[in-house]
């Protein structure tokens, strides 16, 4: 697959719209690629145009606002999100994340219906020591652009990928996994992650994408946000901080729902977010101060033993040693979180009972240690609700004025590919999520075109 990255120089929005009303020629195709309105590199990947089918597909634009918890649109008035709400759909007492709940796992989830044991991000950074065996890089780490560019760390057939294999173009404007090829697809259109690029820049790369002709213009399209996880870390889920984050957000959610009226095309605004936050209560919890580590490999909280007999010690040493975790051999973890068939979650496992901060092992001799931050997550949303997520949806394939009891992200998988009209995979491995779930909030109930012929039913 060819890819290409291009950057145009920054220029206003309303001269953006300007230069694209000039963009179709007799053919109907762009002199110039859409997308870098704001001065950014945007990566094309070769895909050729959108498929009849595709072009007469609605549209989804899927916002993540990493780190906002459930309970922060009603608590703080965050007016826009509300009003999204109502206007169509949402989870006013949250949306449950897949443990851990932690954001490279729960981003991808949500883009592939699997839960994370499934899709092989099982916490922002593990290890594999398959790949070890085999001379590759063993540790995955969200901040090691190896890692995160190479594909084969990834299972599941992401929603761009299902799209552009079913000949439907995509954009990513940040999203966890959107930066390597997976089940042989790359989005359309992409740009490497750079939390510094300016907020409201992002909405004007999205407008210009819609501002596209049919033939190439993205029918799935993401978006990312990270302020209000930022401040949620910093300075805790209560401080002023993190509130005026929220109205920040909020506000760009408003900015947004402007540009995509502006474009006149049929699109389901999606909202939603990887986890939510608490204050984290006291200070590191080490495990190496409870058990004898020697000959394991860590990553974060995660311990992968050398040799059974290993294993086994240090789940004894550690499975009376503190009320602070529980531990348990990795086949025998709660079958609600969905953690105990990946040997990247290691071997033990160690579960929080609450909001603390569990590590491995400290800093190295000679490095400083650091006290944990102010606000954290990856606990179990089940039993700690802080740690739940939230979900406003809108748009003409959405029932209007609609709540919906709390509810797994992956769900929302075979939910978005119904909207766009996309089949889902038939090979392993395949969604853990359901349309029945959240097919209630579609105005057709979740029932295709292909199954009214098939069936007789009719749409309602």
């Amino acid at each position: 697959m060819k890819v290409v990255a291009r950057k145009w120089p920054a220029m206003n929005f309303a001269l953006v719209l300007l230069a694209f009303a000039g963009l179709l020629n007799a053919g109907g195709q762009t002199a110039k690629p859409a997308g870098e309105a704001a001065g950014l590199t945007v990566i094309h990947s070769a895909h050729g145009p959108n498929s009849a089918a595709a072009e007469r597909a609605h549209y989804v634009v899927l916002v993540s606002l990493d780190g906002f918890r459930w309970d922060y649109a009603r608590r703080d008035g965050a007016t826009n999100l509300l009003k999204l709400g109502t206007e169509g759909v949402w989870a006013p007492d949250g949306m449950l994340p897949s443990y851990p709940s932690l954001t490279f796992p729960n981003h991808f989830s949500i883009a592939t219906g699997l839960y994370p044991e499934h899709h092989g991000l099982v916490a922002n950074s593990f290890r594999d020591e398959t790949r070890a065996a085999e001379g590759k890089l063993a540790l995955y780490t969200i901040r090691d652009g190896r890692a995160v560019t190479d594909g084969s760390w990834y299972s599941g057939v992401p929603l761009w990928s299902l799209a552009e294999r079913e000949g439907m173009r995509t954009a990513c404007l940040f999203w966890p996994g959107s930066e390597a090829e997976i089940a042989g697809e790359r989005p359309s259109e992409y740009l490497k992650f750079d939390d510094h690029t300016d907020e409201s820049a992002r909405i004007d790369v999205v407008a210009a994408w819609l501002q596209e002709p049919a033939a190439t213009r993205p029918h799935f399209i993401t978006l990312y946000y990270s302020d209000v996880d930022h401040a949620g870390h910093a300075f805790g889920p209560d401080a002023p901080e993190t509130r005026a984050a929220i109205h920040r957000v909020d506000g760009l959610i408003g900015k947004l729902e402007a540009a995509l009226a502006a474009t006149k095309l049929p699109i389901d605004l999606v909202v939603v977010s990887d986890h939510g936050m608490v204050k984290i209560d006291g200070p590191w919890v080490t495990l190496g101060d409870f058990a004898n580590l020697m000959g394991f490999e860590t990553a974060g909280p995660l311990l992968y033993g050398k040799t059974e007999a290993d294993r086994a010690r240090v789940y004894d040493e550690l499975k009376h040693a503190s009320e602070k975790f529980q531990v348990y051999r990795r086949k025998d973890v709660p079958a609600a979180l969905h953690y105990d068939e990946n040997a990247r979650e290691g071997d033990p496992v160690v579960v929080p009972t609450g909001p603390y901060a569990i590590r491995a092992r400290g800093p190295e001799a000679g490095h400083p240690d650091q006290p944990p931050t102010v606000g954290s997550h990856g606990f179990d949303p089940r039993t700690m609700a802080e740690m739940k997520a939230s979900f406003f949806a809108a748009g003409p394939d959405i029932v209007s004025g609609r709540t919906v009891a709390p509810f797994e992200n992956v769900n929302l998988y075979p939910w978005i590919a119904h909207m766009l009209g996309l089949a889902l995979p038939t090979a392993a491995p395949l969604p853990d999520g359901k349309l029945s779930i959240l097919s209630g909030t579609l105005r057709d109930n979740g029932v295709s075109s292909a199954d009214v012929s098939t069936t007789g039913k009719n749409l309602p």
